[in-house]
Formats: structure tokens, sequence, C-alpha cells
């Protein structure tokens, strides 16, 4: 494994794994032009056509042993973009409110200065804790949900319960995750301010 993250950034983009990360992002424009056009089917098929592609790049990633610095970094961030997108594209055609939106961007806002300190401080990012991973886990699984609660408008009763549980339960977790991300960032902090004086 440690081979695989020492491999210049040309060759760990043309792992399977990373090439599928980046199909990936690049299905992200895509499914946001298909959401604020309210064709909520299509945008369906490109979130669940993303989903694959997040299983397959961690399976052939762990089961080859091509783990990359380029693959843990592109892995959330193709999560935040489609957390970012749906939030939008679902705010712009009105089926949430845009204080969600606000919400979760406002805590993502907080993290990124939390990433200057650390960088001030000689670290990159600290490992995702699970309650990031749990909430991420249940926002994705919200805002499918949510679009096929206007597909099939006679599950709509059974499915919007569960969106709306699994949004709302995402949003609490995102924050909790944040605020034990920022007590990491201080404990790294002090440790670091500790070893500076001697």
């Amino acid at each position: 494994m440690a081979e695989q993250k020492n491999l210049n950034l040309k060759e760990q983009f043309f792992t399977l794994p990373n090439l599928l990360s980046a199909l990936r992002l690049a299905l992200v424009p895509v499914f946001l032009l298909l959401l604020i056009n309210e064709k909520f089917l299509l945008a369906i098929c490109a979130l669940a056509l993303a989903s694959l592609t997040d299983f397959l790049d961690g399976f052939f990633a762990r089961r080859w042993n091509q783990v990359t610095r380029l693959g843990q970094l592109l892995d959330p961030a193709a999560d935040r973009l489609y957390i970012f997108s749906t939030l939008v594209g679902l705010a712009y055609v009105g089926q949430i409110p845009w204080w969600i939106v606000v919400v979760i961007f406002a805590r993502d806002a907080m993290l990124a200065v939390a990433y200057v300190v650390l960088a001030n401080f000689g670290h990159g990012p600290l490992p995702v804790h699970y309650l990031g991973k749990t909430a991420t886990f249940a926002l994705l699984y919200a805002f499918p949900l949510l679009l096929m609660s206007h597909v099939w408008d006679a599950a709509a009763f059974v499915l919007l319960p569960f969106a709306w549980a699994f949004a709302l339960w995402g949003v609490g977790l995102y924050w909790w995750a944040g605020f034990v991300y920022l007590r990491q960032v201080r404990e790294v902090v002090r440790n670091s301010r500790k070893d500076s004086l001697g």
C-alpha cells in the first residue's frame, strides 16, 4: 500500500479506482443540470451511476492494493460535490428550504478555517471521523429519496418521511462531526505548540 501512495500524480490518476472517481466527479455537472431542469428520473439515474462508481472505486482500491493519496482526496471531494449540488439543485427547484443549504455550507466553511489552521502548524487534513462518514451516508441517502418521492407520487407518503429523517439526522451528525474535528484540531495545535517550546 505504501508503494501505491508513493506513485507520482500521473501514475496515481491512471489507476482504475481513481479513474472511476474522476468519472464520478465528471457526472456532478450532468447531475446538477438534470436536477435544476426537474428531470428527476434522469437525475436519479445519474446519481445511481455515481453511487456505483463510488462502491467500485473503493472495492478495487482495496482488492488490488491501489489505495493512493490522490484517491483519498478525490473520493471525499466527490461526496461533497454531490451533497452540495443536490442541495443547491433541490433548493433551486423549491423542494427543500434554503436554510438546509446554509446550515451545511456553514459547517464546511468552519472546517475550511480549521484546515488553514492545521496547515499553519504543518499538518494536513485529519482523518475523517466515523461521525462524518455516518452524516455523509445519511445525506447521500436522503436526497435520492427526496427525488424519488417526486418521480413516484404514489409512494411519496412512504418516501418523504424516510427522506426527511435521513436529512435531519444527517445535518445533526454533520455538525456533531464538525465539532469533534475542531476538538481534534485544538489537540493537534496544542501538541504542536508544546513540541515547539521544547
